[in-house]
């Protein structure tokens, strides 16, 4: 196909495949079927999912046009103007589509009659504040008008940035929108969804973006460019597949529900991604490296139209897909125990020592971070190795030990006990904030980086140029230095115990993953700014962090006492709800949770005081032999003139002595 033809033919193509595929799947799945009670009508049963699936494409436009820009493109080119502006389109048609499903929302929960007089305003303003879909869609439309008009005006790195983690957050309150808190497994369903839904945004809209700038790109300028967006492709290739999988598990449950509409409508997403997969696999193998040949170019362009329907088609199933009921009763039922009302999970069966190995509840979110973490980690250290360079086996031990230990906490036995025992939870944040970063910061991330990472000369930024200039920010400079890091690891510990923060964290699964990433972040600082092997801009002499270390562990022991010494529950209706017949009552266990603060939880901070000893000892040494290796090279001239001074001084003395007793 032409390229300029498929230019126009792309957005067309993927639309109009869309379109299909969700009409077919309402139809069979009855996502459209008029409802028993309350019915809102033809227009509402079918224009809402139109509406969703318009909201999914320009979504996918948005972030898709911002991550290829910031990873693929030179600030001040075409090509970067360019991709911003199709962002900006893509956030325009979200504004609307967002606002037109809030709108076909509301008839479809309160089936009122449209009409212009104030108790229908009334009734529309207080879904939109009042109630979860309409929270979740209005801040979509309002985050997306926001961004309609930033992204347009933006053209610099940092603006650019912000701008695209924005456009990546505006994505969340969709997935909570398709998964309401009244269903069971809700933090599972809404992290599953919501990193499907940002993959699938990148991957879908770097697509469509490069298929609109292919007339402004040279051959051996898209030949770049396809290298860049496979890469990006791939990783959310594996996104979306894990967490479809996961979230495909929570509706299905058993292997009989395959064969339901709802199995059906999975299976179709399924097929499409296995050819998205394929496809992906012949670009990458086959094409690219030859897209500066007419003929391969070709039958790239050719491929990539198939793409953009298969795509269309995988974006219309999904929309069918969640308006499809699941063959399993996903609600929480109506006599749920205290447990399931606050936590929308049973309450799990007792805490025994075996339970601390085979115990798992598993978050997608940190999955990915570990399975990255590793995957990046180990691919730097065999390139270092393939051209020769050393790289210390004790640096990947660690690195290894910490991303373990961060599996462990997130997705392990901590995970599926921290919200019915306060203990549990105290050991997560020790190990958080303590034990794993300094396993991470030993393994020197940005070191590995910054020589694994090929370095790129054309004026864009990839994965090294980000980290480097995320290291040597002004904003790096401050959160790096050694008494702000230390302030922030102790201010955090009774900022987040003492005030509404850890409420929050229990009720708002959002809440949580911020906990668990705070927590980490706090600790990897404060441990990075004492011992790092990477880089920061200022450290404070050994006296000086010797000194830091003893107050950190006096004011984390009095944070643990005072725990332990509290007369009240933190968090009571959550804690002293949860019905709990096994293990400690909660006033109790929240005593142990604070002897874990207390006792456990210095033991890592005693580590890093050995460890700055052990580093004060060998920078004297490493001093030490400095000035010897300079004695040696200069024949120890500087002892000599000292001497030579001490003689000189010495006649004069006696010089001095003579004249006085010839007198």
């Amino acid at each position: 196909m032409n390229p300029r033809a498929l230019r126009l033919a792309g957005p067309a193509i993927l639309a109009g495949a869309g379109l299909v595929a969700l009409l077919l799947g309402l139809a069979y799945g009855g996502g459209a079927a008029p409802l028993v009670i309350a019915d809102p009508g033809p227009v509402v049963r079918w224009g809402l999912p139109v509406a969703e699936l318009v909201v999914n494409l320009s979504a996918a436009l948005l972030v898709g046009s911002l991550v290829l820009a910031m990873f693929a493109f030179a600030s001040g080119t075409k090509e970067f103007d360019l991709a911003l502006d199709a962002a900006s389109a893509g956030a325009a048609i979200l504004t609307v589509s967002a606002g037109t499903t809030a709108y076909l929302t509301f008839l479809k929960v309160i089936p009122a009659r449209p009409s212009a007089d104030a108790a229908f305003g009334e009734q529309l303003g207080r879904f939109l504040v009042d109630t979860d879909p309409g929270r979740a869609w209005l801040m979509t439309t309002v985050a997306a008008a926001a961004l309609t008009v930033l992204a347009f005006a933006v053209r610099g790195w940092l603006a650019t940035l912000l701008v695209t983690i924005l456009a990546i957050a505006a994505m969340v309150p969709m997935a909570t929108a398709g998964h309401t808190g009244s269903e069971a497994n809700h933090n599972s369903a809404v992290t599953s969804l919501s990193l499907h839904i940002i993959a699938a945004a990148a991957w879908l809209g770097g697509l469509l973006l490069i298929v609109l700038l292919r007339p402004v790109l040279s051959r051996d300028k898209l030949a770049v460019v396809l290298q860049r967006y496979s890469s990006i492709a791939l990783a959310a290739f594996v996104v979306v597949t894990l967490s479809g999988v996961a979230r495909a598990l929570i509706g299905l449950v058993t292997p009989a529900n395959v064969f339901s509409p709802y199995g059906a409508l999975v299976t179709v997403k399924v097929g499409a991604l296995l050819a998205l997969g394929v496809l992906g696999a012949i670009y990458r193998r086959r094409l690219i490296a030859g897209i500066r040949d007419t003929a391969v170019a070709a039958r790239f362009w050719t491929l990539v139209a198939v793409e953009v329907a298969v795509m269309g088609i995988a974006s219309g199933a999904a929309v069918a897909l969640s308006l499809t009921p699941p063959p399993v009763d996903t609600t929480i039922p109506t006599d749920a125990t205290a447990a399931e009302v606050l936590t929308g999970s049973p309450l799990p069966p007792e805490l025994t020592p075996l339970r601390f190995v085979t115990a798992w509840d598993v978050d997608l979110l940190w999955a990915f971070a570990v399975g990255f973490g590793l995957f990046f980690y180990l691919a730097g250290v065999r390139r270092l190795r393939r051209r020769g360079d050393a790289w210390p086996i004790g640096r990947t031990i660690l690195w290894v030990t910490g991303l373990l230990l961060l599996l462990y906490v997130t997705c392990g036995p901590v995970n599926a006990y921290q919200d019915y025992l306060f203990s549990m939870h105290m050991v997560g944040h020790m190990l958080l904030s303590m034990a794993i970063p300094m396993c991470l910061v030993f393994g020197a991330p940005v070191t590995l980086a910054s020589r694994a990472i090929r370095k790129r000369d054309d004026g864009t930024r990839g994965g090294r140029e980000w980290i480097l200039w995320a290291v040597h920010s002004p904003y790096a400079k401050v959160i790096t230095h050694p008494l702000v890091a230390a302030a922030l690891f102790i201010v955090s510990l009774w900022a987040f115990y003492y005030t509404d923060i850890f409420r929050w964290t229990l009720y708002d699964h959002l809440g949580h993953e911020w906990m668990v990433l705070h927590f980490l972040t706090v600790g990897y600082l404060f441990v990075l700014s004492l011992v790092g092997i990477d880089p920061v801009p200022y450290r404070l002499p050994h006296p000086g962090r010797l000194l830091t270390l003893i107050g950190v562990m006096a004011m984390h022991a009095f944070f643990g006492i005072s725990i332990m010494m509290s007369s009240g529950l933190f968090v009571a209706e959550w804690f002293g709800s949860m019905g709990r017949t096994w293990g400690l009552d909660p006033l109790a266990d929240q005593y142990t949770g604070g002897g874990i603060a207390w006792s456990i939880g210095e033991i890592p901070t005693l580590i890093l005081a050995i460890v700055v000893a052990v580093q004060w000892s060998r920078s004297d040494e490493r001093r030490q032999r400095s000035s010897d290796r300079q004695a040696d090279r200069s024949g120890d001239a500087e002892l000599e003139a000292y001497n030579a001074t001490l003689a000189a001084i010495a006649a004069r003395d006696e010089r001095n002595a003579r004249r006085e007793a010839a007198r």
